[in-house]
């Protein structure tokens, strides 16, 4: 036995296995945030690839590329890949990577589970994306998948997209008990909670959300199941059920969903934002305050997707006035980062233009979604492009710019390489450019009444559709620019140092670039001098 514990002991010494085994047996939390990175880009360009696909075909009026039903498939896939699997899986690998760098522990509290539910995706996706190679095509009821649209009316495939959903949801809740176990029992002493960086901070938040919500999809998903295999009658009102019911049990999950998706983007903007600005965060324990009252509000607010479905008046004004609220503590947020800049001397790196792009597009979208939030406005608003307009401001220039604000920012650290600054400024634009040309002028669409989902549409729509094409091509291919850069930079970027940005605080700059394989064995001291805060 002891001869097994030194051999154990010599490999941990020498650091990763090689080839193939070292990615499948994993239990390194480097590896694994590399794993869960890799996957969501794979994820986004097959994601992005069927934006093209829809952008292409609403190029014109008329029916161009592809048939209606397949354009549905494309709809549907899209957003189901970029929400579960480009989006989510990109900040589990943050986490992953940051968070026992940031806290000070030597990896994730339960490795093992680590290495399972990053195992799990690939199934879960290939399960998803093989539907739509087979008989029927794959799910065509969009990404909301709505009884009973996804239930009476679908495909035989929706078996295998609810098997998907089960498999991606059982990874998410083990990955946020992971985060959660590491950041309550592994932080280095003298890291208090409120010590934290608040990328931390906005993870054990987001994991406790994912922890509440995750079992409500796979409840609706299951309920889906029985109606459509075993004579139940949840959501088919022919059999006593309510179809608007889906939409209650869907949203309950939807919403603190949207907040999963951007509360680890806060983290990512509070700590890049201060580095460039050279200032600490302005208001700390407001941030945090904040993205707690976040956390919680989100659970209050999900009928608001759901106005014209014929809620009584005080269910429409409690909605309505609850996610007025929920515009406070977001508020608070957008104060101060602007306040933390605010005189700062401020430097204009790849990641901070990115966090910036962030802060003002994401305010942008923050307010064309509080008047979605006005119930008699929302009736003229409901089910057009002008929310297609608003969700994509939050998702993309939101969560995805965050996303790659933070590749950029801790890119040299995990690698040891500097990514050349010109080429990213030059993705930056290209994708700062892209985004606005793509989206913008879909808020004009919508309020002129163009319904969203549709293969075809009225004349007077074509000109805001075609220079949404033409912006999605661009931001599109500006992705496959940014893969040239990233991996440019792998393999022959300039040696970076440990500090690698002048300003930047917190524990995962103490260490050497690239990180060692494992970082702190000894747990390191946290005092009020070393803390950023």
């Amino acid at each position: 036995m002891s001869a097994v514990i030194e051999e154990h002991h010599d490999d941990h010494d020498h650091g990763p296995a090689k080839g193939l085994a070292r990615w499948l047996f994993t239990t390194n939390h480097k590896d694994i945030g590399t794993m869960y990175l890799w996957f969501s880009f794979l994820m986004f360009l097959i994601g992005g690839t069927m934006a093209l696909i829809i952008r292409a075909e609403l190029f014109q009026p008329g029916l161009q590329f592809v048939q209606p039903e397949f354009f549905n498939q494309m709809t549907t896939n899209h957003g189901l890949i970029m929400v579960f699997g480009a989006i989510m899986p990109a900040f589990v690998g943050l986490a992953n990577w940051l968070i026992p760098m940031m806290v000070g522990a030597p990896d994730m509290a339960l490795p093992r589970m680590n290495n399972l539910s990053f195992w799990i995706l690939p199934f879960a996706f290939g399960l998803l994306i093989s539907t739509l190679f087979m008989e029927g095509g794959g799910p065509n009821f969009g990404w909301t998948f709505y009884a009973p649209l996804s239930t009476t009316y679908a495909p035989d495939t929706v078996t295998f997209f609810i098997f998907g959903v089960h498999m991606m949801g059982a990874s998410s809740i083990m990955g946020s008990i992971n985060i959660i176990a590491t950041i309550l029992n592994m932080r280095a002493p003298g890291m208090t909670f409120m010590r934290m960086p608040l990328f931390v901070w906005t993870w054990l938040i987001t994991a406790y959300l994912l922890i509440a919500v995750m079992p409500v999809l796979a409840g609706a998903v299951t309920m889906m199941l029985f109606d459509i295999h075993f004579g139940t009658s949840f959501f088919s009102a022919a059999g006593g059920g309510d179809p608007v019911m889906f939409q209650h049990i869907f949203w309950f999950f939807g919403h603190p969903e949207v907040y999963i998706m951007i509360l680890p983007a806060f983290g990512i903007v509070s700590a890049i934002i201060p580095t460039f600005a050279r200032k600490p965060l302005f208001g700390y324990d407001s941030m945090v305050y904040a993205t707690a009252s976040i956390a919680f509000l989100s659970f209050i607010v999900w009928a608001h997707h759901m106005f014209t479905v014929g809620m009584p008046l005080a269910g429409q004004l409690f909605f309505m006035y609850s996610t007025m609220l929920i515009a406070v503590p977001t508020g608070v947020k957008v104060f101060n980062w602007v306040a933390t800049m605010w005189k700062g001397s401020m430097t204009f790196e790849t990641p901070m233009l990115f966090a910036i792009a962030f802060v003002i597009l994401f305010t942008m979208g923050g307010f064309s979604g509080l008047m979605l939030a006005i119930t008699p406005a929302d009736y003229q608003y409901h089910d057009t492009y002008f929310v297609v307009a608003h969700f994509h401001y939050v998702l993309v220039p939101g969560a995805l710019f965050s996303i790659i604000a933070a590749v950029y920012y801790w890119l040299p650290k995990w690698c040891g390489r500097m990514y050349d600054e010109t080429l990213g400024k030059t993705h930056f634009w290209l994708s700062f450019i892209g985004v606005n040309v793509t989206f913008f002028p879909q808020h004009f669409s919508g309020l002129a009444g163009m319904p969203r989902r549709i293969p075809d549409y009225a004349l007077a729509f074509a000109d805001f559709n075609m220079i949404s094409s033409v912006g999605a091509f661009i931001f599109g291919f500006s992705q496959l620019f940014f893969l040239y850069v990233l991996i440019k930079t792998i393999t022959s970027g300039r040696p970076a140092t440990a500090q690698v940005w002048d300003g930047a605080k917190g524990l995962e700059w103490t260490i050497a670039s690239p990180a060692p394989y494992h970082s702190f064995t000894t747990p390191p001291v946290v005092t009020l001098e070393n803390n950023p805060h």
